[in-house]
């Protein structure tokens, strides 16, 4: 059967399925980019805003539209916080909880009476990665998380902390070199926590990938800015550790941070910051911030603003409080106006934009090496895009014939772009083991 895979969300989400592609056709089921095409579609949903869930709704019937003869079998977080509804929609055709993840493709083999193909089958099959144009790979490393921020509605929907083995999570790795993957992301819902079930640490992790694989480019995946293990900024010293971290403040408010049951205040996160910095040469940090969470003040509002103006990040998310059913957050009394939240977000959306171009800024004149990740677009100058390794965007002008695609080239930095969230790169050729 040919596949369709979709996701919404998070990293994890995406790492997950990049797991099921490689597992379906491992047993003979080619993956296509085309959902018309497909014989059978999976779909891994989101609910971490009520944004989230009307998006995994509408991938759903979209779904459903563009190939109804297609079974359509349904996975992730709004499947496993609202499945018994879900279950009595026409077109669903399984339901697999976030519990059952891991065996996905078994369940649904099952459930279908999936017949495998031969071995040569398999290997003639395409490859599920670069079918959904990836030259990055997200290798999901930890699953759950024991913490209870009352906003989050994923620690109900993924459950208690689960961490993979270090040897599975260095195998699969080598496999994905083997495959051409140039750069892997460790994710996770609670990364810091890996090991908290008794696999080591993460920093023991990132060691074994560092010391057993050999992907030139090793990124981790959003990390609470807690729980970071002995050593942790010691292993920046290997340069095949990209130095960037997204780590989640959500306020630059203590007592919004309290009402939010965050487990670090302002103070210390300027602190953590400072040592990354300090530590982590051309470090960049980028993070997330939500506005208008319950009794947020004027003065709360001011307080996030002004502390995150002096963090300097390289990029902001922003997230408009949504209030979650089954979440503490949304019992809480105070519910900000949604206009106030929307005025709010379009002040910190501006400074980030200024932000971002400050950090871009500081690059220029620099010479580094950038992941090479495709065309730009439909851009008319025939641009192409990719990364340096502290995750800054860059956009380069074409320079040769051939495709750049999937490779790191050594790249001057010659200017901000005119829409200041870009850097524009020289071509000027490839890096030989960079890393």
């Amino acid at each position: 059967m040919r596949v369709n895979l979709q996701a919404l969300g998070c990293r994890l989400n995406e790492a997950e399925l990049q797991t099921w592609a490689r597992q379906f056709q491992r047993q003979g089921h080619p993956v296509t980019a085309d959902p018309e095409a497909a014989d059978l579609v999976v779909v891994n949903t989101c609910a971490v805003t009520a944004e989230a869930v009307r998006k995994s709704r509408k991938l759903l019937r979209r779904a459903q539209r563009v190939n109804p003869r297609a079974k359509l079998v349904v996975s992730g977080c709004f499947a496993s916080l609202d499945g018994d509804a879900l279950a009595r929609e026409q077109g669903i055709d399984l339901l697999v909880l976030n519990q059952d993840k891991d065996r996905l493709v078994e369940i649904t083999a099952r459930a279908f009476d999936l017949d495998s193909m031969t071995h040569d089958a398999v290997e003639q099959a395409t490859n599920p990665l670069f079918v959904r144009g990836r030259q990055r790979a997200f290798v999901k490393v930890q699953d759950g998380c024991r913490h209870r921020c009352t906003f989050c509605i994923v620690t109900r929907a993924r459950g208690e902390e689960r961490s993979r083995p270090i040897a599975e999570v260095v195998e699969e790795i080598n496999r994905l070199g083997t495959e051409g993957v140039k750069e892997v992301v460790l994710t996770g819902v609670h990364l810091g926590g890996y090991g908290s079930d008794g696999r080591g640490d993460l920093s023991a992790l990132i060691r074994a990938v560092l010391a057993d694989t050999h992907v030139p480019r090793v990124r981790l995946g959003s990390l609470e800015p807690w729980d970071l293990p002995a050593g942790f900024w010691g292993l920046f010293a290997d340069r095949r550790l990209m130095p960037h971290l997204h780590l989640p403040l959500q306020s630059g408010s203590d007592a919004v941070l309290r009402r939010m049951a965050r487990r670090c205040r302002t103070l210390d996160f300027a602190r953590l910051t400072e040592t990354a910095r300090s530590q982590v040469a051309d470090f960049n940090l980028t993070t997330d911030i939500i506005v208008g969470f319950p009794s947020e003040t004027q003065a709360e509002w001011q307080q996030t603003l002004s502390f995150v103006a002096s963090l300097g990040c390289g990029h902001l998310h922003v997230f408009p409080y949504s209030p979650r059913a089954g979440t503490k957050a949304a019992t809480l009394p105070g519910q900000v106006h949604d206009r106030m939240k929307q005025d709010r977000s379009r002040q910190i959306r501006a400074l980030g934009r200024r932000m971002k171009r400050e950090t871009l800024a500081r690059f220029v004149g620099r010479r580094l090496p950038i992941l090479v990740e495709g065309p730009y677009g439909d851009s008319p100058q025939g641009e192409w895009f990719g990364y340096t390794p502290n995750y800054l965007p860059v956009r380069v002008g074409a320079g040769e014939t051939e495709d750049p695609t999937n490779r790191i080239l050594d790249l001057r930095l010659e200017a901000v772009h005119e829409d200041g969230a870009h850097l524009i790169g020289n071509l000027s050729g490839q890096v030989e083991n960079a890393y």
